[in-house]
């Protein structure tokens, strides 16, 4: 089947898939709030024909589509269905309705490029074996992904590779990268309480363990841990992005209590296990100069997230076929930001890939998780093609 047929199929139901995306965008839930989502996408599979199974992981929903040609194989695709906690600032007519909440990450656009993917290919199914739909609640931090691995998605849907895409302000419109092996890094939190007597800061700061000496001890020597324990070659984050004590209407009074908290990120288990260890000792040795105690507690919202060759290539591959080979950059660099697709990849060979999603109409470039950003509908088509002949690459469709 030629791109220009697939652009044929796309350009009816465009308008419909853009009014879609609208209504997700101001109408934001939260990771394992999903309900409203989670209905729209259940109903529009359902009114598809496409057989379609709920509540998986609490919120996900997953559409099985089988091919009229006979087939063995099985591949999922996966968009992401949640919003973030944050207030836009677009005054777009679409904008969020719901107050605090956003689609900040373009989750909107991603659940309705595949929900026109799905049209498209229950309208022709001309291919061979069956497509899961996996609409995934809670990317963002809340574990979506794992939640369905354990109510056992592929169990229950068998898949033989599983694919995912994510749209990238500033990669232009129609662009696709992707790298094989390590491409995003595992994203992690850490926080540290931090605990002394208190004390008079102007009376008897001495008798006191100053633990706001504690902590500013920690926040620096927080960076030697990257200067000093990871292989120049290597990329590892540490950033602090909270600290929180004492009151502002008692500024003599110092705090008894400070928390610090933050974000790290790694390419690999080594480092990641090296982060959680140095993390540990630092705050505890800064704490104990003090004669304060601290208590650490660091977790992982994704792994790292790993492409497996032969599913990379195919990705690869079916984006030259869309726009050439001009538009793929087949080795991108890898990007610290952090996926939880990547509990899925680990689970399955499977494959992610970044999508142009432009700059906005006036040439600024949004960035995701900011006030500002928008998915673009002009990258709608671009994805449902990918997705569409994907799958008819993957399963052996007739050209």
């Amino acid at each position: 089947m030629t791109d220009e047929t697939v652009t044929q199929e796309i350009a009816p139901i465009l308008p419909e898939l853009i009014a879609i995306r609208k209504d997700i965008h101001a109408h934001p839930e939260l990771g394992m709030e999903e309900t409203r989502t989670a209905a729209l996408v259940a109903a529009r599979l359902r009114s598809l024909g496409i057989e379609t199974t709920e509540g998986i992981g609490r919120m996900g929903v997953v559409g099985t589509l089988r091919g009229k040609r006979p087939g063995q194989g099985a591949i999922g695709l996966r968009a992401d269905m949640d919003a973030l906690a944050l207030t836009e600032a677009t005054n777009l007519p679409y904008a969020s309705q719901n107050a605090g909440k956003m689609h900040a990450c373009g989750h909107d656009g991603h659940t309705a490029m595949l929900l026109g993917a799905a049209q498209i290919l229950a309208q022709n199914r001309d291919f061979a074996g069956t497509v899961h739909f996996i609409f995934q609640p809670a990317e963002e931090g809340r574990g979506g992904a794992q939640a369905m691995l354990d109510d056992g998605l592929f169990e229950r849907f068998p898949c033989d590779a599983v694919y995912g895409m994510h749209n990238m302000p500033g990669l232009p419109l129609g662009h696709f990268a992707l790298c094989e092996g390590p491409m995003m890094a595992g994203s992690g939190r850490w926080k540290v309480q931090f605990r002394g007597t208190g004390g008079h800061g102007g009376n008897s700061p001495h008798l006191a363990s100053d633990i706001t000496i504690a902590q500013a001890n920690f926040v620096t020597a927080l960076q030697s841990i990257v200067s000093r324990n990871v292989p120049a070659l290597e990329s590892v984050v540490i950033s602090v992005g909270h600290i929180s004590g004492g009151s502002v209407d008692a500024l003599n009074v110092m705090p008894s209590e400070i928390l610090v908290g933050g974000t790290q990120r790694a390419f690999n288990p080594a480092m990641q296990k090296m982060l959680e260890d140095r993390i540990r000792e630092v705050a505890d040795f800064t704490a104990r100069m003090q004669g304060a105690t601290a208590e650490t507690t660091i977790w992982w919202n994704a792994a790292p997230l790993i492409n497996h060759a032969r599913e990379t290539a195919i990705m690869a591959d079916t984006a030259r076929g869309l726009m050439g080979d001009a538009a793929v950059d087949a080795k991108m660099t890898p990007v610290t930001g952090g996926e939880d697709f990547a509990f899925m990849l680990r689970a399955k060979p499977g494959a992610f890939v970044f999508m142009g999603n432009g700059s906005a109409p006036d040439g600024a470039v949004h960035a995701l998780h900011t006030p500002l950003y928008d998915f673009n509908d002009a990258a709608l088509p671009h994805g449902v093609a990918f997705w569409v002949n994907l799958v008819r690459q993957e399963l052996n469709a007739a050209s």
